[in-house]
């Protein structure tokens, strides 16, 4: 009696189908779909869904005047510095967590405290303190950013020097050679989680507030367009929203894979 072995399962064709890049198309077409057919249903008021058609129309008029450029600049600038100042103080106060158990018995319960307060819930206090002006806007995305990543931050920290404090004396390194060759390499990749968990709040938090207290960006050009019962203009910022904010975090994906790529390489 002779066994055969089972022969290698061929890849079905749906299979490849799915792992198609084209497929990644279908749930946005879908979309696009069901929310025609809920405009022709009439179900809905055309003043409160309009078509995908009017929206793009409407789109490519903001582009033509300037008026989406301007206020989507007035927002990318807000982000990207309270991206960065969030991101730095976030840096800093993480590896002090990490690295100083004194500081965190100072310190640490006032951060955990704060960093379970929405960002939203500030709002009223934040104007009262700076206006409605850039400051309170950048401020409000920096503190989105500074406690994803100095949690990110000194959470790793503390882990890697607890499994690598014994390497570490066995081969006679410097504090600071720790946390250059050991700690810091370690931490890369949870830290670049944090940064990216940080900027997606940051930017849903940053649309939220021009929607409260803005003269500019693009949560104010929907404002004002709500107001004024501009449900196409309305539409604009919510799609393009959801693609800026989807466009960021790939992005930041692709520089964490680069860069963790390349450590390994270097390792």
């Amino acid at each position: 009696m002779s066994l055969s072995l089972p022969l290698p399962v061929r890849a079905l064709p749906w299979r490849r189908l799915i792992n198609h890049p084209g497929f990644l198309l279908v749930a946005p077409a879908l979309l696009l779909a069901a929310w025609q057919t809920a405009c022709n249903s009439g179900a809905v008021s055309p003043q409160l869904l309009v078509p995908p058609v009017q929206v793009w129309r409407t789109a490519l008029a903001l582009i033509s005047s300037g008026e989406l450029w301007q206020n989507l600049s007035a927002s990318l600038y807000r982000l990207f510095t309270g991206f960065v100042a969030g991101t730095v103080g976030g840096l800093v106060f993480g590896a002090l967590l990490g690295t100083k158990p004194r500081f965190v018995v100072w310190f640490g319960p006032t951060f955990n405290l704060l960093r379970q307060v929405p960002g939203i819930a500030l709002v009223p206090a934040l104007i009262l303190l700076f206006g409605v002006g850039e400051t309170f806007k950048i401020v409000v995305v920096g503190k989105a950013v500074f406690f994803s990543v100095a949690l990110a931050t000194g959470e790793s920290i503390r882990a890697v020097s607890g499994r690598w404090s014994e390497v570490g004396e066995l081969y006679r390194l410097s504090h600071w050679q720790r946390l250059r060759y050991i700690t810091l390499p370690a931490s890369l990749a949870p830290v670049l989680t944090g940064m990216r968990i940080g900027l997606n709040r940051a930017w849903m938090v940053l649309v939220a507030t021009e929607l409260i207290a803005s003269e500019s960006g693009l949560g104010q050009m929907m404002e004002m367009a709500r107001q004024m019962f501009q449900m196409d203009v309305v539409m604009v910022g919510i799609v393009l929203t959801g693609v800026i904010g989807f466009a960021l975090d790939r992005g930041l994906r692709v520089i964490q894979r680069a860069l963790l790529r390349r450590q390994g390489a270097n390792a």
